[in-house]
């Protein structure tokens, strides 16, 4: 009679180990930690795992659609159109964008150039130049009385 070891091996088990704790322990980890922090991101990012955990995560009504690199991030208008022009810097920078987000990109710059892209409509670029010379620099910032 021959032996023949065994090709499955037993679990091995460290002692002392802890099990894997939940996404709900871990999210209140995070929160009770950032309880005192005056970091709004991480407290919003402590809420959403908590959230998560708890599978209540709220529903968005809207639908997030892509928009040019020319948007800012604060900005909360939607595209025009498609990218038709590049906005570049004083450092040679640039970013595409439709109309409406390259004028305002433009209008808070300065020193900044436009340049249609190839498949651009027809005066695209003077247009944004244009508007961008009576647009307001950051235009989507709400600003108070005698600003």
């Amino acid at each position: 009679m021959s032996y023949e070891p065994t090709r499955e091996q037993a679990p091995t088990t460290t002692v002392g180990a802890l099990p894997e704790p939940t996404d709900l322990q871990v999210a209140i980890s995070v929160a009770q930690q950032l309880l005192d922090s005056d970091q709004v991101l991480s407290l919003r990012e402590a809420l959403r795992l908590l959230l998560r955990a708890l599978d209540a995560e709220p529903v968005s009504t809207t639908v997030d659609t892509p928009r040019c690199p020319a948007a800012h991030p604060d900005d909360p208008d939607p595209c025009s159109g498609p990218p038709v022009v590049t906005v570049l810097d004083t450092h040679q920078v640039g970013a595409h964008g439709c109309e409406h987000h390259a004028t305002r990109l433009l209008a808070s710059l300065d020193g900044g150039r436009v340049y249609p892209l190839p498949d651009a409509p027809e005066g695209a670029a003077i247009r944004v130049f244009k508007a961008a010379a009576v647009t307001a620099p950051y235009a989507w910032v709400k600003r108070g009385a005698g600003q």
